[in-house]
């Protein structure tokens, strides 16, 4: 006997496995049963999906079967594959998200290492500056190349310390403030100065008369 059975099952849109179980019923009734499977779904709800199930004779097997099963089959294969795509994607949102989140974790870490840096380089400063060590404590106050975003703060902490020891000169080094030299003796100074020892001499003149003559 010539049929056309599985030329049709080729002809409907599915992707997976198509299962199909057939029992006898009642009445020389058929009961037939189809299950498409996907085994490329890794969604576990695919499970709810219930079998098709049919009980007719054979006659009307024969007359309206595939065309009773192609519609659904369709319809159920194409869900599958779509809860699949689904999964992908969800998939790729997650590892999105999670490269997301090492990147922000990692650029919080780094924010927060170089601050420490930062703060402890600044209590290095204070440290010398209290100890009275203002030439060290201006080397060893912060790069601004290295912390661009604190310029304005760097700035003024080394004009501060500068100011206390010196002025910075092109090469890093720094020149001393220059001591203050002696007050000279003003003119009206040296003409009392100089009375005063006349008058010294004057009185030890006249002391040394009256002692003659005494």
């Amino acid at each position: 006997m010539n049929t056309n059975f599985f030329n049709q099952i080729q002809q409907l849109d599915f992707t997976g496995v198509l299962q199909l179980n057939i029992s006898k019923g009642a009445e020389n009734n058929l009961i037939v049963s189809i299950l498409l499977n996907n085994e490329q779904c890794g969604d576990n709800a695919k499970n709810l999906i219930p079998p098709l199930t049919f009980n007719a004779t054979p006659q009307e097997f024969d007359e309206g079967f595939f065309e009773q099963i192609k519609a659904p089959i369709k319809t159920v294969s194409g869900v599958m594959v779509d809860m699949e795509k689904f999964l992908r994607q969800m998939e790729e949102v997650k590892k999105q998200s999670a490269m997301e989140k090492e990147k922000t974790e990692k650029a919080k870490k780094e924010k927060e290492a170089k601050d420490k840096k930062f703060k402890d380089g600044m209590a290095k400063v204070d440290e010398l500056e209290k100890a009275g060590k203002f030439r060290d404590a201006w080397i060893k106050v912060p790069d601004i190349a290295e912390f661009p975003e604190k310029a304005d703060e760097i700035r003024k902490r080394k004009t501060s310390l500068s100011d206390k020891f010196g002025t910075p000169s092109l090469f890093g080094a720094t020149e001393e403030t220059q001591p203050e030299p002696p007050n000279q003796e003003t003119e009206f100074e040296q003409q009392v100065n100089e009375l005063y020892a006349q008058n010294e001499d004057e009185d030890l003149f006249q002391e040394d008369e009256e002692d003659a003559e005494y």
